[in-house]
């Protein structure tokens, strides 16, 4: 699969990263954290998730910016799943560049390399389609809009699963153990930060869908 390009929308959650960032490091966010509601909120929230302590190394810095506001925590963290995911491709790209990789090395390394690209269209086309909502939207379009936005995410998780898969069984223990663990160690922490993010995406959801109007 062809490296995807990087749609304007995908710039534009670029952009709010580097927002939400800058955001996230002003003087007055370094002060301590104790009985900060804004803090206290992500911690809250990332308790319901599968991997809460990724939740909280790639929320927290955020909290300034998300400020209790349950579509700005889905909008962030889907927006850290997708940096992550590409800053994960770009690791395994320049490991695929190494001198004296094997042949099955190689061919895992491609096969992952374009499950994570994959994985990276499935979440920008995610954040874009939650990005598209509006709070006018009936009940079926909001439903269907996150369905849509469930699909994708969930598409992405199984990518960065079928990347992983690629690094396991028995063909491949002879493979060198330290070139695995460092590609290993990069995408599961991708797929557990798409994976809160999936569970954020639900959460909102399920929650939001029955105080949606009906037209």
């Amino acid at each position: 699969m062809a490296t995807p390009s990087l749609p304007l929308q995908f710039l534009l959650l670029t952009l709010l990263l580097l927002l939400l960032h800058t955001s996230a490091n002003t003087p007055q966010s370094r002060k301590p954290i104790a009985n900060n509601p804004l803090t206290d909120y992500i911690k809250s929230s990332c308790k319901a998730t599968r991997y809460p302590a990724a939740c909280l190394q790639s929320l927290m810095a955020y909290a300034n910016a998300i400020r209790q506001n349950e579509l700005r925590l889905v909008q962030t963290a889907l927006t850290v799943s997708i940096t992550r995911t590409q800053s994960c491709a770009f690791f395994v790209k320049t490991a695929a560049r190494q001198k004296g990789i094997q042949a099955r090395e190689a061919q895992a390394v491609k096969d992952c390399l374009d499950n994570m690209h994959s994985s990276i269209d499935s979440l920008t086309q995610s954040a874009k389609e939650l990005n598209g909502l509006t709070g006018r939207a009936s009940a079926q379009d909001f439903a269907w809009h996150m369905s849509n936005v469930q699909t994708w995410v969930s598409a992405a998780m199984t990518y960065q699963s079928t990347c992983l898969d690629g690094f396991s069984g028995p063909y491949y223990r002879t493979m060198n153990g330290r070139f695995k663990s460092a590609i290993t160690a990069k995408v599961v922490n991708a797929s557990q930060v798409t994976s809160n993010a999936l569970a954020f995406v639900n959460r909102f959801a399920s929650k939001h869908l029955t105080q949606t109007p009906s037209n």
